[in-house]
């Protein structure tokens, strides 16, 4: 178990070099809405961008389990291993 999960580890930060504009979360907001933080300006953008990257964060993840699932699947066939 700790082998595919570093497999896939390492799938993601191949996904993420691929990415030409992967933003972080923004963390700094107030959500208490105090004027001059990004919540105090519009709380509803903030969660919805942070919610936004936070479905792409899970694409990625998703995308190299997939890719993981699929190369251990391509390995047992040709080492002639039935499928999963």
């Amino acid at each position: 178990m700790a082998d595919r999960r570093r497999r896939i580890h390492e799938l993601v930060l191949a996904l993420i070099a691929q990415q030409q504009d992967l933003e972080l979360l923004d963390g700094d907001a107030d959500v208490t809405g105090a004027p001059g933080s990004a919540a105090g300006r519009d709380p509803a953008s903030w969660l919805q961008r942070n919610r936004r990257l936070l479905q792409r964060y899970q694409a990625l993840v998703r995308t190299a389990v997939t890719l993981d699932t699929l190369i251990d699947q391509e390995a047992g066939e040709t080492q002639g291993r039935p499928q999963r």
